[in-house]
């Protein structure tokens, strides 16, 4: 099993709970997408628990890439709380994930979504699968975000965490110039005037929470 997070507090609290001493399950921790595509191409995983925060290459290009390179690795996708579900599971699993919980879920229903999706199932918790059925039925209205594409999602969320468009640029391997329209082009699409009105909106959406 590949864990790619870049805390090692929360690698470390998910190994407790995931592999007790007792445990015939053997992980291996990555803390990029760029150091666990090196590990992927060097070993041999059934299984990758990736967090869709990263730095650098984002949660959601790694699974991409995952499933363009290592198609019979399974991947089950870690965000902060239940707050950032709707803003990314869906994009998760267009990706190709197979599975999607929250890092804040009881010890007993992580280690159950992970031996679902090991054993070739897909996992869902219940407020998301409720959420989906509403979006689909249309008694929710999808928020405006949902027009951002994963690149501005991940800007925006950058942006909302306090990160200057340097910074963001750097971690994302791009130009000062290409962030700067991305920026431009969330504005746009969620109708907002200013950076400021940028992150009010990201902060009521909870979208700096992933």
């Amino acid at each position: 099993m590949l864990l790619v997070d870049d805390h090692a507090i929360v690698r470390e609290g998910l190994k407790r709970v995931l592999c007790p001493n007792d445990s015939t399950w053997a992980l291996t921790e990555a803390e990029t997408g760029f150091q666990a595509l090196e590990l992927l191409r060097t070993s041999e995983f059934d299984l990758a628990l990736v967090d869709i925060s990263l730095p650098g290459m984002n949660g959601l290009e790694l699974i991409r890439r995952i499933k363009t390179e290592f198609s019979a690795v399974r991947v089950l996708v870690l965000v902060l709380s239940m707050h950032a579900e709707e803003q990314y599971a869906l994009r998760a699993f267009k990706a190709g994930a197979d599975g999607y919980v929250t890092k804040d879920m009881a010890a007993t229903e992580l280690v159950g979504a992970v031996r679902k999706v090991a054993a070739g199932g897909a996992y869902v918790t219940a407020s998301l699968a409720e959420s989906v059925v509403r979006q689909l039925n249309g008694s929710a209205n999808a928020p405006r975000h949902a027009l951002l594409t994963d690149r501005e999602l991940d800007v925006l969320r950058r942006i909302a965490a306090g990160q200057r468009l340097t910074d963001i640029a750097n971690g994302l391997h791009l130009s000062v110039k290409t962030v700067s329209t991305h920026k431009t082009r969330i504005q746009e699409k969620l109708q907002v005037s200013s950076t400021a009105e940028l992150v009010r909106y990201a902060l009521h959406h909870r979208i700096d929470d992933a």
